[in-house]
């Protein structure tokens, strides 16, 4: 069964009007990409994976879990993590929001505390929602972080005129 788009917004809805869900359009995430944009791109990919595969999943939470996954409210490249590194720290900031803030039922906190696999090593997906959020994430972020790179090079090749390898 193919996910609607009027689904992915009614799901959204409430997510999207809370000023803290909009706050994360201040902080960049990858280059010159939001944590927003990010969660959104995250949230969209995991929706396309799971309906292309036709994997049966509960799409409400796994849209709360994708769009939430970062929602740690701060700009990681300037914020101590209490001796933590933020890649290790920021899913339990940000399933720790999503609790106080929407109240999301375990399966969501799941999804949350577990997309940073496999960094996080005992912090194991073992849902299919989490897993596709985690692989959503990987995805968009190498996206995000290419794009960078690749503007870089196409800028160093028109100022330079030749390449070196």
């Amino acid at each position: 069964m193919a996910f609607e788009k009027t689904q992915l917004q009614q799901y959204l809805k409430p997510y999207l009007s809370d000023d803290r869900v909009s706050s994360m359009d201040t902080f960049i995430q990858h280059g010159t990409t939001t944590t927003l944009q990010h969660a959104l791109s995250v949230t969209r990919v995991s929706c396309a994976i799971a309906s292309r595969l036709h994997l049966n999943v509960n799409y409400r939470d796994l849209i709360a879990g994708a769009l939430l996954h970062d929602f740690y409210l701060y700009d990681w490249h300037n914020h101590k993590t209490q001796g933590t590194l933020h890649g290790f720290a920021h899913p339990h900031i940000a399933c720790r929001n999503a609790r106080l803030h929407f109240r999301v039922n375990p399966q969501v906190q799941h999804i949350i505390s577990t997309h940073m696999w496999p960094l996080t090593l005992r912090s194991m997906p073992r849902s299919k929602e989490a897993f596709v959020v985690c692989a959503a994430d990987k995805y968009c972020s190498t996206l995000e972080t290419v794009v960078v790179y690749w503007r870089m090079i196409k800028t160093l090749g028109k100022k330079g005129g030749h390449h070196q390898i």
